[in-house]
């Protein structure tokens, strides 16, 4: 039963994947993008890892999936007008190549299961573990991430800075025409 659950999270997640990279319309990729971490999260949970699911839900499909969301809000991207494909010679080397993954994916699978390996006896681990989580991420590994926290407030601040002085600039522009046009009515009177 966990296996089917765990393959159908997965058909799920590879599929929003997909979904995600074909959409042209930015909101929904990242609509797509919850979905494969929702289907990660699920995956987690199979695995014995409810902290690290937990975790997957709250800040990536929550907090960063609304910031990805208010940055393509706040940059108000426009659909992209189609075009032709500029390298199609390329689609058929993409094909052969997916191809090939796919082969060598399936000789993996099946050697792996055929293969005369024991894997020693399995132990309990403390991996994915609220406390275990917790005590790595305030000593070991405090400095990445305050410093993976500076990052994202600058990315932040860059956004913000960028949008704001792209609608400063359009404001002028339209103040600077105003002017323009009121003086040539100006000259002309």
């Amino acid at each position: 039963m966990t296996i089917l659950i765990f393959l159908l999270l997965a058909a799920l997640t590879i599929g929003c994947a997909v979904a995600m990279v074909a959409q042209r319309n930015p909101l929904y990729s990242a609509i797509a993008l919850i979905g494969v971490f929702l289907g990660m999260a699920g995956i987690y949970v199979t695995l014995a890892a409810p902290f690290i699911a937990a975790i997957q839900v709250i800040v990536y499909a929550g907090a960063i999936m609304v910031l990805v969301v208010f940055v393509i809000m706040l940059l108000n991207v426009e659909e992209e007008v189609r075009r032709p494909i500029r390298l199609r010679r390329l689609v058929p080397l993409g094909v052969l190549l997916a191809a090939i993954f796919f082969a060598e994916a399936a000789f993996i699978i099946y050697f792996v299961e055929t293969s005369a390996y024991n894997p020693p006896p399995a132990t309990q681990s403390n991996v994915g573990l609220t406390a275990s989580v917790g005590t790595g991420l305030f000593t070991k590994y405090l400095l990445p991430f305050e410093i993976t926290s500076l990052l994202i407030l600058m990315a932040i601040v860059g956004a913000i800075t960028l949008a704001r002085r792209v609608s400063t600039l359009e404001g002028g522009r339209t103040r600077l025409r105003a002017t323009e046009e009121t003086r040539s009515q100006t000259s002309a009177d």
